[in-house]
């Protein structure tokens, strides 16, 4: 399929912090295009339209392809180059983040602003959390009572990512698993079952994991 995997962020996520009277908010977002970065963007404009300034920086391309940013008003390379190489050292791309600032009355300087706005990014990518983005499979899978406890005690450390369970006359579990984690997870589950598992695999989807 030529998939390849890639870093980005988890989830939508903030943080917060003040320096000398200033209040900064650090925001990030995974996206999937420049649209959705530029959506994001105009968002946290729209919410923090009463704010001093909202810097960015958005990289798009599992290749890092498209790289932006804007100082939004604030002295040229203080902002949002700072903001941008936090998200290139750690590895991140389809991936937005803003900083926000509610200026306090206190000159930051220039060496300030770029110390402010880098801690602002790395404090969205830590709320965000990073996570590899892996090509995934999902599969459904249905499981008879007797066997709900082995197969839930064997999930708890399997590398797999149980997104819905459904209780009827049996057991259907939906899950995700990497595609390079398949045949050793699909051995296990017949190994644990004697065979009586049969999981169904339908759709394969990239999806993010959390980084090791």
């Amino acid at each position: 399929m030529g998939l390849i995997s890639y870093k980005t962020l988890m989830k939508r996520a903030s943080d917060e912090f003040i320096v000398n009277k200033s209040r900064f908010i650090g925001h990030g977002a995974p996206v999937e295009s420049e649209e959705e970065a530029l959506a994001f963007l105009a968002e946290m404009r729209r919410t923090y339209a009463d704010a001093s300034h909202n810097c960015y920086a958005y990289i798009v391309g599992a290749n890092m392809g498209v790289m932006r940013y804007s100082d939004d008003g604030e002295p040229g390379g203080t902002a949002g180059m700072p903001i941008i190489e936090v998200m290139k050292n750690r590895g991140v791309t389809n991936a937005c983040v803003v900083v926000t600032r509610y200026f306090g009355g206190v000159l930051l300087g220039a060496g300030g602003l770029v110390r402010a706005y880098t801690q602002g990014a790395a404090a969205a990518v830590n709320a965000c959390g990073v996570g590899v983005m892996h090509p995934t499979a999902r599969y459904m899978m249905d499981v008879s009572y007797p066997l709900l406890n082995r197969v839930e005690y064997f999930f708890k450390s399997a590398p797999v990512a149980v997104e819905a369970k459904d209780f009827s006359d049996v057991i259907t579990f939906t899950f995700l698993v990497k595609v390079s984690d398949e045949p050793t997870l699909i051995e296990s589950l017949t190994q644990l079952s004697e065979g009586r598992l049969e999981p169904m695999r339908f759709d394969e989807i990239y999806s993010a994991w959390k980084e090791e």
